[in-house]
């Protein structure tokens, strides 16, 4: 998949949910918080996740955002060193484990797939590093939009961003709302929500469709 730039950003947007959740997230926010849940299993160096569209759903009922893969189920793989001495099985499985557990907990993931490749046996875990602070997208003041409003009134909802174009596109019948989810909300949960509230605020819209951007 080739990544496409737009204002700002360079990350690709992965499908959040079913596809009639009309919800995408940035992959970079996923990728840290995987990671993190990764680096959790212990005899394990595992490298940053890398995510792929495994099967595409049938039709689109919304559209998918520039920058956006199809809705549909991902594949996550990672490649990890192994401490030497420990079985190879069951530190895969629970690395699978963890990962399965962060896409599914944290954001409502559909993930098809697990793949996993050893790389490397230590005879001791490296020293720790300590973790760098994730880019974060500004805040933008919302704009007097009836569909913003109604987004920003939602639980778990930390801000508007504009990471991805701005808070609020429409074109044509089609809203889209950009925002950050405060952490510790699932994802998706805090994107159906949106959608709800902003459909009821702004019924001349065909479709309503939400780009979670980061977790605050």
């Amino acid at each position: 998949m080739t990544t496409v730039q737009m204002g700002r950003a360079t990350d690709r947007l992965l499908p959040l949910g079913a596809p009639e959740d009309g919800a995408w997230i940035a992959e970079r926010a996923v990728r840290e918080t995987l990671a993190a849940a990764a680096g959790t299993v212990r005899g394990t160096v595992p490298e940053p996740p890398r995510f792929r569209l495994a099967a595409a759903a049938a039709g689109a009922p919304f559209p998918v955002p520039p920058g956006g893969l199809p809705p549909g189920e991902l594949g996550i793989s990672v490649e990890f060193a192994a401490v030497a001495g420990r079985p190879l099985p069951e530190l895969a499985g629970r690395l699978r484990t963890a990962l399965l557990a962060a896409a599914e907990e944290a954001f409502g993931l559909v993930v098809a797939a697990v793949d996993l490749r050893v790389t490397e046996l230590l005879d001791a875990p490296p020293d720790p590093v300590a973790p760098t602070a994730p880019a974060g997208g500004t805040s933008p003041a919302a704009p007097e939009d009836p569909a913003a409003l109604a987004a920003l009134a939602v639980e778990g909802v930390a801000a508007l961003t504009d990471v991805y174009g701005g808070p609020v596109q429409r074109t044509g019948g089609d809203v889209r709302l950009e925002l950050a989810v405060t952490a510790g909300r699932r994802a998706l949960d805090v994107a159906r929500a949106v959608r709800t509230a902003a459909t009821a605020a702004a019924p001349e819209a065909t479709t309503v469709t939400v780009v979670v951007s980061e977790l605050r």
